[in-house]
């Protein structure tokens, strides 16, 4: 990828990195599913006003309806629930563990199945490395393995197997611009989750949660959401599904260091192994260095 592609994965990884702060304290006064729809709505609604206000509102077009409710659906619908859901039981470190193998899935589903991408030799190592980087980071989370709940772990994984259908799928809009695609995704999974959220609400309302939980569910809709979307699918259509994917990998270091600037957690000498771990297997995906020794004179 390019360096600037490179810089937009870090950014697009420390938002993402920042959202596991604002869901820890929404989640807690919200219902999940609720929490999802409400994440969704309010991202959608701040892009179609940037649509409309850029006289765009024209491109989401009545023929990518469906492709934009399926992309709603695997993107955002199905991934945010199981995640929010798992994390009822299970702790961050090991969430963010399980959804660093998105990278894994995504290329077996771009590479294997949908033969989008080719595979190589160090684009494979280098996401291997990458997940060891950040289960090393995260080693004291593994205990959660054989302690915490199946069920739960099991919806971590399938979130990351949800985003990696839906990198892979997000191909076809490669020629809309990305602000088109992220608002019509969003108004897709806000289609899906409005009943969803509705019939699993209970006695749940809107005057429950105080000021700080909303500021959270604010914060994960515009900038989580909108504006994540809108530097994911940019790099999506230029660098493709597999790299686009791995910001699951920085996600994990980024939350980790906002947990020590914000919330002042200890980083122990095994994280910072992990962080280079990662960083290692980033240099060796993006492959130029060793390019350039492969082509250095003997």
């Amino acid at each position: 990828m390019p360096l600037r592609n490179w810089i937009l994965l870090i950014v697009l990884g420390a938002i993402w990195g920042g959202s596991f702060l604002f869901a820890k304290v929404a989640v807690s006064e919200i219902p999940p599913f609720m929490l999802v729809f409400f994440r969704v709505a309010i991202a959608c609604a701040v892009l179609l006003t940037l649509l409309w206000h850029r006289g765009m509102l024209a491109r989401l077009e009545k023929r990518h309806a469906l492709s934009f409710l399926t992309l709603g659906l695997l993107n955002n619908a199905i991934p945010f629930s199981l995640l929010f859901l798992g994390q009822t039981v299970i702790g961050a470190g090991l969430a963010s563990i399980l959804n660093a193998t998105t990278p894994v899935f995504t290329v077996v589903v771009a590479g294997l199945l949908a033969r989008q991408e080719t595979l190589s030799a160090h684009r494979i190592a280098g996401v291997a490395l990458g997940v060891c980087g950040v289960a090393v980071m995260l080693s004291s989370s593994l205990s959660g393995l054989a302690t915490d709940p199946a069920w739960a772990q099991l919806c971590c994984l399938g979130a990351a197997i949800s985003y990696a259908c839906a990198a892979t799928f997000s191909r076809r809009f490669k020629t809309l611009p990305p602000l088109v695609t992220a608002a019509g995704q969003l108004s897709g999974s806000t289609l899906l989750m409005l009943p969803v959220a509705l019939v699993t609400a209970g006695s749940w309302s809107v005057t429950d949660p105080g000021l700080t939980a909303w500021a959270n569910v604010i914060a994960l809709g515009i900038v989580a959401t909108a504006l994540a979307y809108l530097i994911y699918f940019r790099l999506l259509a230029e660098g493709g599904a597999t790299n686009a994917s791995l910001v699951t990998l920085i996600v994990p270091a980024s939350a980790l260091f906002f947990g020590w600037l914000i919330l002042g957690e200890n980083l122990a000498p095994l994280q910072f192994t992990g962080f280079a771990i990662l960083l290692a297997g980033l240099v060796v995906l993006d492959g130029r260095i060793l390019g350039r020794r492969g082509t250095t004179p003997a």
